[in-house]
């Protein structure tokens, strides 16, 4: 009898880290769970932890700590990692230096170790740095998706959900667009409730909400993360469940569709760059990426952010280019 065992690594057991494994655990999401950490005895030290835990729930995953080259065997490799500095402000551009740096030592690392399955990136800035785990990985597109907007879009359709009230915010679709960070932007034309479009369900409850203020409730969603983290110093849950119905998507094949950041060759527009737009995740990673038709407004913010995320790719690369004749 044959049988496949689904293995899924972390790199990266910090706050995110250890969430995303929490959830991948008791929800018995992967058979195998390979913890990877720059201080190994702390990977060391959870991996038993997380062993004590099991024998409580339904789940026999089996957690281990290991190098980060025997992560190669998994899967899907979710990456949390990020270099440990305070953040001062809501902006995870900050982040990109000490980020890069980690992409450029465990990518070539896990591709010389043969690594050919499936990388999700929530490492700040994401958008960058899943372009840079695209670009040294040599993977094809549809296997480095970053978690992008994501959580972003789940806290967009919450905002909306508790502005027009009794309405539940898995039956609202809604997406936030391109960066994840302080250019990305709501795309309203695509909102709906039930089906209806967003524009029909305000007018028709008029008298029961009146009309919402869209800046408020995008500003909200946009910044939610950092009103987070001023008030507990990190995130940690969302992100890490985030990553978590990633890896359980891919493994299902799940086909749902979801926000997250993909690596653009055409599509909007925009190639050279990863960025948060709508895909179908499935078991090959992007299944598809799902092109909304922006309005003129939502457009030029596509390309703002678009043109703010290429900027920060360009001269990551260029920083990183070998010197001529070497």
């Amino acid at each position: 009898m044959s049988k496949t065992i689904r293995k899924v690594g972390i790199v990266g057991i910090g706050n995110v880290g250890k969430a995303a494994a929490s959830a991948i655990v008791h929800e018995n999401i992967a058979d195998e769970l390979y913890l990877s950490d720059i201080d190994s005895e702390r990977a060391l030290g959870e991996a038993w932890d997380f062993a004590d835990s099991i024998e409580l729930t339904p789940s026999r995953t089996r957690v281990s700590a290991v190098p980060v080259e025997e992560l190669a065997a998994c899967d899907v490799i979710l990456v949390s990692v990020t270099e440990r500095k305070k953040v001062i402000s809501s902006s995870r551009l900050e982040l990109l230096k000490g980020s890069a740096a980690i992409a450029y030592d465990i990518v070539p690392k896990l591709k010389k170790a043969g690594f050919q399955g499936i990388y999700v990136i929530a490492t700040n800035p994401c958008d960058i740095i899943t372009y840079l785990f695209y670009k040294l990985s040599g993977l094809p597109r549809k296997q480095v998706i970053g978690t992008g907007t994501a959580l972003d879009s789940m806290r967009l359709r919450r905002q909306i959900s508790e502005v027009i009230g009794s309405i539940d915010p898995r039956s609202i679709s809604a997406y936030m667009i391109g960066e994840h960070g302080d250019s990305q932007f709501a795309a309203w034309s695509h909102v709906t409730v039930g089906g209806k479009p967003f524009d029909e369900y305000e007018a028709e409850n008029a008298d029961r909400f009146g009309t919402i203020d869209r800046d408020n409730v995008e500003e909200a969603a946009r910044h939610f993360g950092w009103e987070i983290h001023k008030r507990k110093g990190n995130t940690q849950f969302g992100i890490g469940n985030q990553l978590a119905f990633f890896a359980k998507s891919i493994l299902n094949d799940a086909r749902v569709i979801t926000a997250a950041s993909a690596v653009q060759e055409g599509e909007y527009g925009r190639d050279g760059l990863s960025i948060g737009v709508p895909i179908v995740l499935g078991r090959n990673g992007i299944e598809e990426i799902i092109h909304l038709n922006l309005n003129e407004k939502e457009q030029k913010s596509f390309n703002a952010s678009a043109d703010l995320i290429k900027k920060y790719i360009d001269q990551t690369l260029a920083e990183h280019e070998e010197p001529a004749g070497r």
